[in-house]
């Protein structure tokens, strides 16, 4: 059974981040299941620090996007909308190229909060970070 309150087309969804830091970091949404979010982050001269290696910040960037789309993706568009509250990573693994994998998965989905594991995997499906993204579930404002 889906977590899903509305369309999980996978396009429809990589269209919500066009002109936005995600789309400028490459960030893409590859597959949407019945409880899961995964997308992908080139290791690349836009996601890596000075000394070579994935910029933290850039993983935190992809496990709020696709956390933040998974969130939203189970509330009704028109009356709510998930936004974030707080987000952890612990960076456990040096990457210096290839592409990073993230899959949120939801650990608490509640009226006014959701709870949301994103691991971020290497090419060699190595756990090179983790992270919790904490979602409060808003009015939509008209």
């Amino acid at each position: 059974m889906s977590l899903w309150k509305q369309s999980s087309d996978v396009d429809a969804v990589n269209r919500w981040s066009e002109r936005t830091a995600a789309q400028a970091l490459g960030i893409v949404v590859t597959e949407i299941g019945a409880d899961y979010v995964r997308g992908t982050m080139p290791v690349d001269e836009r996601t890596r620090q000075p000394f070579g290696l994935l910029h933290g910040g850039a993983s935190v960037l992809l496990a709020e996007t696709l956390g933040s789309l998974a969130a939203n993706l189970c509330l009704d568009p028109q009356q709510e909308v998930a936004v974030g509250l707080d987000i952890n990573a612990n960076h456990l693994r040096a990457v210096s190229a290839g592409q990073v994998t993230g899959t949120a998965r939801p650990i608490h989905v509640g009226r006014t909060t959701q709870v949301w594991e994103i691991r971020i995997v290497t090419d060699k499906d190595e756990l090179c970070c983790i992270s919790r993204l904490t979602m409060a579930v808003v009015p939509r404002r008209r």
